[in-house]
């Protein structure tokens, strides 16, 4: 059976366009289209659909009121559709329960919408995979979240040198979770998170401004500082290197052959080799198996590993297919992973959720 969609965008091109990219996949139908957020709620109630395409900027009832709504009220999958003008604001709706989202090419009505068509059907596709349980959840914990004692400790005593994290669907909410929980270490943190370019910066600066680290986009050739971290651009890859001064980052262009930019493996493999038993990597929320390959090195290598469990996990996958491999310490549900990056780095044991 194929999965029911719904489009809301006050744009009459965008829901027709929309709506023809959607169905161009035999596996999405699309069984209403609505004009604003008041519309989008009759649908819902009428339709009960699988997935919700989701423009932000709406008159009578925009995108952020609509998503307070569904998720008290029936929570369901929803991709936002962002215009340029909006691009801070997608990170406002995945808080408030979107799974992910996708740029409008050259604002709120183009012509060139149709180039999202691929990377939305793929998106929409992803429902399947969704656990819509865990999203409800992660958003009344986070309603309830209380900050950390952020004083900074003056040693990593446990002889961690670096944090690397990869994730992908689910995964900003999540790594914004992570770092205001996690209080001020001593070492510095390198993720690479699947997200387009431009998006990865604002996401950076909005996160910056909510925790204690300081966390930024990753330059090219920049020495890794402890207390910081390094978001890898969007559609680049990231790499540690070691010199004679400590770790460093490159970032430079993927190429055409490379199916995820940034690459959790390329990211983690290299951090890996940097810093061997100094290491803690961790795979959290999103579709594939990018990181797999990586856990098994830093295994190898003497290297801690950590895998979000399918109890908080918006998408298994990626997790999944790391604690497959047989090399994860430690499988944790999202709200135990900064106690767990904690604990290793002030010279505690890997015991608590050890994986079996």
């Amino acid at each position: 059976m194929p999965l029911r969609a719904l489009v809301i965008d006050d744009s009459a091109y965008n829901r027709v366009t929309i709506s023809r990219m959607l169905e161009s996949s035999p596996k999405i139908k699309v069984v209403a289209t609505a004009v604003n957020g008041e519309d989008g709620i009759k649908q819902v109630m009428k339709h009960k659909p699988d997935v919700i395409t989701l423009d932000l900027e709406m008159p009578v009832m925009d995108g952020f009121a609509f998503l307070r709504w569904l998720m008290a009220n029936i929570p369901t999958a929803v991709i936002a559709v962002s215009s340029r003008s909006s691009d801070r604001s997608v990170f406002k709706a995945l808080d408030l329960g979107a799974i992910d989202f996708i740029g409008k090419p050259g604002g709120r009505v183009s012509p060139r919408l149709e180039e999202i068509e691929r990377d939305l059907v793929a998106k929409v596709l992803q429902v399947a995979d969704i656990r819509m349980e865990n999203l409800r959840r992660r958003i009344v914990e986070e309603e309830h979240l209380e900050p950390q004692d952020t004083g900074p400790s003056a040693v990593c005593e446990g002889g961690i040198e670096l944090v690397a994290i990869g994730c992908s669907t689910g995964g900003p909410p999540a790594l914004q979770h992570v770092f205001q929980s996690l209080p001020l270490l001593p070492i510095p943190i390198v993720v690479a998170q699947h997200m387009p370019p431009a998006f990865t910066r604002l996401f950076a600066e909005r996160v910056n401004k909510l925790t204690s680290y300081t966390v930024k986009e990753a330059d090219d050739g920049e020495k890794i500082e402890n207390g910081t971290v390094y978001i890898a651009p969007g559609g680049m890859q990231m790499e540690v290197r070691r010199n004679a001064d400590g770790l460093l980052l490159r970032t430079f262009p993927a190429k055409l052959a490379d199916v995820y930019a940034p690459s959790v493996d390329r990211l983690l493999i290299s951090a890996s080799d940097a810093c061997g038993e100094r290491l803690v990597a961790i795979i959290m929320t999103g579709m594939g198996d990018d990181g797999a390959q990586a856990i098994r090195r830093v295994r190898e290598r003497g290297g801690k590993t950590i895998a979000e469990s399918a109890q908080s996990a918006i998408i298994f996958g990626m997790p999944n297919e790391a604690i497959k491999t047989g090399c994860v310490d430690q499988v944790l549900p999202l709200g135990e992973i900064p106690r767990a990056i904690h604990r290793l780095c002030s010279g505690g044991d890997l015991s608590a959720g050890k994986a079996g």
